[in-house]
Order: C-alpha cells, then sequence, then structure tokens
C-alpha cells in the first residue's frame, strides 16, 4: 500500500491561530522561523486569523532534506512553496505580510496567483541590495562578497556581530532572539540562503504586481536604506502605500511591534 504523500505545509510546522473572518499569513526573513512574530501574535489573533509556517531553511524545520541548496537559489521556489501552503489550507484572498526577503517573494506569488491575495504588506522589503550606477541598494558588490566569505568561515562570529546591528543593540532580549535564530539554522544553510538573498535582483518584477501593498520601512535600517521605501512605491504597478516607522533596525516585529500592529490593522480593517 502506498504511503500518502506528506503535505509540504505539514513539514514546514504550519499552523493556524485564532478565528476572525479576515486571514492573515505571516511570513519570516532570513534566518528566523515563526516564532519572530510572537510579539505580535497575541495582538493580531484577537481579530483575525493568521497563518505561520518556516522556510525550509528555518532551524526548527526537522525534515532537513526539504531545503535542497540547488533548488533554492531564487526566490521563485519559496513563491511556489507559499502557493503549496495556501492551497494546503484552503485559503484565498489572505492578507500577506513578508517580511524582508519574503516581501519579494509574496510578490512572485501574487504575480503567479493573484486571487490568493487581497493585500500585501512589504516589511522592511528591498528588489536589491546591491548598487548599480543608477540604484543605490545599500551595498558595494565587495561588501556582500566579504560579508558571505564571513559567513562562510567565521558563521559564530558574524551572528554576534551581525545580530545586534540587525536589529537593536539597545533591546538585548530581542537581540538574543534574533541570535538563537540564526544559530540554529546553521552555517551550511547560512552560506546558500545567503547567496540567493544579497545577491538578488527583483527590481523587473514590481511593474508586474498589482495586488495592493502597503510598504513598511524602518527610518534607521542598516540592511535597506529608507529610500527603497521611495522606490517601491514608485515601481510597483498597483497601488502602493509607503509608511516609514520611526525606529533602528530591521525587525519592526521585534522592535516596533505596537506601530506594526497598527498598521498591520489599518491594512486588514476589523
Amino acid at each position: 500500500m502506498a504511503t500518502p504523500e506528506k503535505r509540504l505545509s505539514t513539514g514546514l510546522n504550519a499552523r493556524s491561530i485564532g478565528s476572525g473572518k479576515e486571514t492573515i499569513v505571516l511570513c519570516h526573513g532570513f534566518g528566523t522561523d515563526q516564532s519572530i512574530w510572537h510579539k505580535i501574535i497575541p495582538l493580531l489573533s484577537e481579530s483575525y486569523t493568521l497563518v505561520l509556517f518556516d522556510w525550509p531553511f528555518s532551524g526548527t524545520v526537522t525534515d532537513k532534506s526539504l531545503y535542497e541548496h540547488a533548488k533554492y537559489t531564487s526566490f521563485e521556489p519559496y513563491a511556489d512553496d507559499l502557493i503549496t501552503v495556501i492551497d494546503e489550507m484552503e485559503l484565498n484572498s489572505v492578507t500577506f505580510v513578508g517580511h524582508s526577503m519574503s516581501a519579494m517573494i509574496g510578490c512572485i506569488a501574487s504575480i503567479k496567483r493573484p486571487h490568493l491575495f487581497s493585500n500585501l504588506i512589504l516589511v522592511t522589503a528591498s528588489p536589491r541590495y546591491i548598487n548599480t550606477d543608477d540604484y543605490f541598494g545599500g551595498f558595494e558588490r565587495s561588501s556582500i562578497d566579504e560579508m558571505v566569505s564571513t559567513v562562510e568561515l567565521q558563521y559564530e562570529s558574524w551572528c554576534s556581530a551581525y545580530a545586534p546591528i540587525a536589529v537593536d543593540k539597545n533591546d538585548g532580549a530581542s537581540v538574543e532572539k534574533f541570535l538563537s535564530c540564526l544559530k540554529s539554522m546553521g552555517s551550511e544553510v547560512a552560506v546558500s540562503l545567503a547567496k540567493t538573498v544579497f545577491y538578488s535582483d527583483y527590481r523587473d518584477i514590481l511593474e508586474k504586481v498589482e495586488t495592493p501593498c502597503t510598504i513598511i520601512q524602518s527610518s534607521n535600517d542598516m540592511a535597506v536604506p529608507v529610500g527603497i521605501g521611495k522606490y517601491l512605491e514608485k515601481k510597483i504597478k498597483g497601488v502602493a502605500t509607503l509608511e516609514i516607522i520611526d525606529m533602528i533596525g530591521h525587525f519592526p516585529q521585534l522592535t516596533a511591534h505596537l506601530k506594526l500592529v497598527e498598521l498591520v490593522k489599518a491594512v486588514v480593517g476589523i
């Protein structure tokens, strides 16, 4: 007798919380897992149904075979995974909240299957991190090369140095939260993922995104200059609104969670 094929959503620890009429999918970014949303889950689940899952690279995913280095060299396979999870959970017209790399993943998925998404909320998003002659992504290619090399050769040290500047050195508990997630991911996966994320360029898809977007940027983010938010607002084809949170770091769900919840509720409504 054939063994039933395991659902991807099960392998990725997908779960639903709350029982509101409107569904919000919370999708984490580089080096983390769904627990990165722990501060906003209780505040949103009172009014909405929340769906969370972990990407295959997360340390919390027990089936390590789900992360195939040769497969996940771009964001497209992640977008396919997102669509699969939404389909398996029988959802449609969701509000998608994508942090960091997941913002672009959500954009790609919305182009492929627009009816699945009613709104996209892009949190500290960037379509490209490396500068060009006419685009400021925040990093020279040599800086990214150096970072990837450090991730590969001195992962533990890199994690300890990166976490405080990515989050906010003044919020020790949040720094430790991110640091714990990074370390659980492991160096081998981190190198592969860093290359996929930091060498990516998805500027060309923005003119195809028609789902209404709310772009949420940090006023002081070492990974994403404020100007990127304005770039996204200009280039996205559909209705796009830019909101800038006065904060330090790349993680409003950790260090400005009340403001983030306020903005999400304004998009979804009650």
